[in-house]
């Protein structure tokens, strides 16, 4: 039996994004050489929400919220009816494939929050959970948390542009070996890869044939690059039983804030997660929900001058990690980069306590989302003139610290 001090060290969340140890050098010094570098501190472990002021309206509604008082402030467990029916509509249109409002809803405090009632809802001791390498790394936290066992599916995010690179072979694999639920974030966090319809229909086919339930966290589904197609995995014939989907307004309309994230699909597992939050947290801020009013609505024009802006800042900084020997995949959505770093004298937990003492620098370490330490993750929804000169950063320190250097 799992002890409660084991149960939770599989949280561990010591070099989560945000998190203390990020911020804290630490006693580097027998390793540490060279000067300071000079240079504003980036945080790349998040999105800086003052960089990009948030959807219009936002805080109207929420003000308006305030106004309607315990109306709005205690809705049911699930959300505000009204505001889950507009979603519903918004949702279904986005996705292309029906979304019920009664059943198929529910509101919860911000993706994360999804997250964890959804993997409480189908995970329970020894069941086996197909997971992606490299993925979000609370994926594979709570499937471990709450007794699973994780299945890992690798992918090959280097291979190939056209896919994300995912391995089939290997998720079949993980399906014949008993896995009964698919979890994956489409974009990829941390690669911004996207799925090509081809890997979604294969998944689809794959979770028919061995009757698997998928998770699917779409939380930067519309932020997308070069008009990057995308396939919504809802809409490929699997039955609605069998597939969530998870999403919210967040960093892509620079409104973290609220914390708010939705859930649709299965009315099971929906229903077992709103028996969850009414336990938990009740529900998602009241006042809250209400700016989910302004999702999917903003001005004419609003979401694609946010992707234009954001695709100058990646193409930017793609280009000072490459100059500088850094290899990285070209994000096709999302805000996020997943460089891979030369072999270096130093450890890559060392690496990242290195580049906040030296360079201003904060990142997430890859190993955060699978056996990947050779890589680190960077947000780049940031200042675009601070991010450029952050990369031009890292890509001295890596220039210091390079094992043939050492």
């Amino acid at each position: 039996m799992v002890s409660i001090t084991e149960k939770f060290a599989t949280l561990a969340t010591d070099n989560a994004p945000g998190q203390e140890v990020r911020q804290n050098a630490g006693n580097i010094s027998e390793i540490m050489r060279g000067d300071k570098l000079s240079g504003r501190l980036v945080d790349f472990s998040h999105g800086d929400v003052d960089a990009f002021t948030p959807t219009p309206g936002a805080f109207d509604r929420f003000s308006e919220a305030v106004e309607a008082g315990g109306r709005q402030a205690y809705t049911e467990y699930r959300g505000s009816s009204d505001i889950r029916a507009e979603l519903a509509e918004r949702l279904a249109a986005f996705t292309g494939a029906s979304v019920s409002a009664d059943d198929g809803v529910i509101l919860t405090p911000g993706t994360q929050g999804a997250l964890f009632l959804a993997v409480a809802s189908v995970v329970s001791d020894g069941d086996r959970v197909a997971i992606v390498q490299p993925d979000y790394f609370a994926n594979r936290k709570l499937v471990q948390f709450f007794g699973g066992q994780v299945m890992p599916v690798a992918m090959h995010y280097m291979n190939s542009t056209a896919e994300a690179g995912l391995d089939l072979s290997q998720l079949r694999a993980a399906f014949e070996a008993g896995a009964r639920t698919f979890l994956f974030s489409n974009p990829n966090n941390p690669t911004g890869a996207v799925y090509s319809t081809g890997e979604i229909d294969s998944i689809v086919e794959l979770a028919r044939e061995f009757d698997v339930t998928i998770i699917a966290d779409q939380l930067y589904s519309r932020l997308r690059y070069d008009g990057e197609s995308y396939t919504h995995i809802r809409a490929r014939g699997l039955p609605a039983e069998k597939v969530l989907t998870i999403m919210g307004p967040s960093k892509t309309e620079s409104l973290s804030g609220y914390r708010l994230g939705v859930a649709f699909g299965s009315a099971s597992i929906v229903g077992r997660m709103e028996k969850l939050q009414a336990i938990v947290s009740l529900r998602a801020a009241g006042y809250n929900q209400a700016v989910f009013r302004t999702w999917f609505n903003e001005p004419e024009g609003w979401m694609d001058e946010r992707i234009r802006l954001h695709q100058a800042i990646r193409d930017d900084l793609l280009a000072v990690f490459r100059s500088g020997g850094l290899d990285a995949r070209a994000p096709q959505a999302g805000s996020y980069l997943f460089p891979t770093l030369p072999a270096l004298s130093v450890g890559l937990q060392d690496f990242v306590r290195l580049l906040r003492h030296q360079a201003n620098v904060i990142v997430t370490p890859g190993t955060e989302f699978g056996p990947h330490p050779n890589s680190v993750r960077l947000n780049f929804s940031q200042d675009h003139a601070a991010t450029v000169e952050a990369g031009k950063r890292i890509v001295e320190m890596v220039r210091r610290y390079r094992g043939e250097n050492s």
